[in-house]
């Protein structure tokens, strides 16, 4: 059987190199970290996205997504209106080159993970490692 502290320190260390290696190639070509473009893509999927939704997709605290949006807006990558039906919070929207820098972001990181664990691993050991992290962050979310 696993060791689970071993899998532990496994997946940790992953999950740093991954990062390490994605951030590093987003640096480089576009000028944006890791979390800017997670943030990004949040804000490209959820339609009429919320702080709410970038805490709930990221997995990140109220006062970090927030301050993350902040960064974002000054830089020109979104845009914050009044939520039609919510005074207490804002609609926030990519602008043009939100939208832009989230595409160029998107297809790096997929060639970045194509190489790193796409070109390791076959599709079907790929399946089994998505279903078993789904089904892990679900165990971890209900509590």
């Amino acid at each position: 059987m696993t060791d689970l502290s071993v899998l532990f320190a496994d997946l940790v260390r992953l999950e740093i190199e991954l990062w390490d290696a994605i951030e590093g190639r987003l640096r480089a070509e576009l000028g944006v970290g890791l979390g800017t473009a997670q943030t990004l893509a949040v804000v490209a999927a959820v339609e009429g996205c919320r702080v709410f939704d970038i805490v709930r997709e990221l997995s990140i605290t109220v006062g970090g997504a927030s301050k993350t949006v902040d960064r974002l807006e000054r830089h020109g990558l979104v845009t914050r209106r009044p939520h039609p039906n919510d005074r207490r919070s804002s609609v926030i929207a990519l602008t043009r080159t939100g939208a832009t820098t989230h595409a160029n972001a998107q297809r790096l990181i997929a060639a970045v993970l194509e190489t790193r664990i796409g070109g390791v691993l076959s599709d079907r050991a790929l399946d089994q490692l998505h279903r078993s992290t789904t089904k892990l962050r679900a165990a971890l979310a209900a509590g």
